[in-house]
């Protein structure tokens, strides 16, 4: 048995993870959001960095640290809750969300910029594109062994390199200066830049990949919980440093290109622009290979992903109905297009992206100083009855005494949750001090 990882292994399991994250999101909401911030640019990527990088580290974390699984931590608040909690989120990384969202992107950049208007108006193109992304997903999610493997040394050098070659061309020949913010972005620019950083759903997917990075430091030999958590975070750390660099550059890339894209509907746009604009139709080319196959890498992990956990918690299911059942539904959704799957993405995770924020510190104080689970009642519960109505109030709806919580502290901001998880988990740990029962 190793006693512990090489530098070497510490590489190939945060490039992994890099590349676990790396999939649509991440390339395509950063210049969106410079393109949208433009002088306020900086400011916004802060809080994008937050949410997009540092909660997805401690998510990854607080999984080694434990050496449990999502659902494991989720309990700790009450057994049923963890069940719905972790199901709600497999669906929304999976077939709501995380998984359409890979063959949108892949044909926002892959294909789009080499159709004309007339022939993309009736989304016969992208029906019949997601048809064959979503069956080559679930052909490769059938055996997924041998496309995970070459991750690391194939397909992620290959985005990084292409990546690269953009982000390179954009600062030496940037098609334009930093631009005017937009009006939603002349205010309260971090949080803004907070919220966007949800969109990534990487703060979510870590509690799932964390899992993949503990059985990768297993298959080293390696099996004793400190050193695995140690693993994890080098891996971890890694990993967020890559995704800070893609980030801050794509982010200042969209920035500067207000004059040479318009008025983007979305990030993809941004991106194909400036390849073209850099490399011309070779460039476009390569920029949407190289996402494709990012984005099938990806939209694979998060098949496998649901496929297992769903085939082991309802064992009525095999694997394969669940993959199949997940890529179907997948393409019926994908085919919304990009901007409107986008649209309806938001509400529904500022309603559990502040709970799995929650869960994540608690895991970590409960590591140090272990807790009731009164403590995680009160925090989940109050979380809850101010990121739903937040969450509601984003779509459109509003319901009778919404209002008084706009008096809440960073309310306007969007992270009103922040205090009453405090003070929840304040009266739970009170509770705690008073009841029989202890952790």
């Amino acid at each position: 048995m190793k006693l512990k990882l090489s530098n070497k292994d510490i590489f190939t399991i945060g490039l992994m993870l890099f590349a676990l994250f790396l999939g649509a999101g991440n390339m395509i909401f950063p210049p969106a959001l410079g393109h949208s911030a433009g002088e306020n640019v900086w400011t916004a990527t802060a809080g994008f960095l937050i949410t997009g990088v540092g909660l997805p580290l401690l998510g990854v974390t607080a999984i080694g640290l434990t050496g449990g699984s999502l659902r494991d931590i989720a309990s700790k608040v009450h057994p049923l809750f963890g069940l719905i909690f972790t199901a709600v989120l497999y669906l929304a990384i999976g077939p709501f969300f995380g998984i359409p969202r890979t063959g949108t992107v892949a044909f926002e950049i892959g294909i789009v910029p080499f159709l004309n208007e007339s022939t993309n108006v009736n989304g016969l193109p992208l029906f019949l594109y997601t048809l064959i992304f979503f069956g080559l997903t679930f052909w490769l999610s059938l055996n997924p062994t041998r496309l995970v493997d070459r991750v690391g040394k194939i397909l992620t050098p290959l985005l990084i390199l292409v990546l690269g070659s953009l982000i390179i061309g954009a600062f030496i020949n940037p098609p334009g200066p930093l631009s005017t913010p937009s009006p939603n972005y002349e205010s309260g620019v971090f949080f803004k830049g907070f919220i966007e950083g949800y969109l990534t759903m990487d703060a979510i997917a870590a509690l799932v990949f964390g899992i993949v990075v503990i059985q990768a430091v297993n298959a080293k030999g390696i099996s004793d919980r400190k050193t695995v958590s140690i693993a994890v975070l080098k891996a971890g750390i890694l990993a967020a440093i890559g995704l800070t660099a893609i980030y801050l550059s794509l982010a200042y890339i969209g920035a500067t290109s207000t004059s040479l894209v318009g008025s983007a509907n979305n990030g993809g746009e941004i991106l194909s622009s400036i390849a073209s604009y850099l490399f011309g139709t070779f460039g476009t080319l390569l920029l949407g290979a190289a996402i494709t196959f990012a984005c099938l890498t990806t939209s694979v992990g998060l098949v496998t992903a649901c496929g297992e956990y769903f085939s082991k918690t309802y064992s009525k299911l095999s694997y394969k109905t669940v993959i199949l059942i997940v890529t179907l539904f997948s393409t019926l959704v994908a085919n919304l297009g990009l901007t409107q799957l986008i649209t309806f993405t938001l509400p529904v995770l500022i309603a559990i992206y502040p709970i799995a924020i929650v869960l994540i510190f608690l895991t970590f104080i409960n590591n140090v100083l272990p807790l009731h689970h009164y403590v995680y009642r009160g925090a989940i519960i109050l979380t809850i009855f101010i990121s739903v109505p937040n969450a509601l109030e984003g779509a459109g709806i509003v319901l009778p005494g919404m209002g008084m919580m706009a008096s809440l502290p960073l309310y306007s901001e969007g992270v009103g949750w922040i205090i009453p998880a405090l003070v929840g988990a304040g009266i739970g740990l009170l509770l705690s001090k008073t009841g029989s029962r202890k952790s």
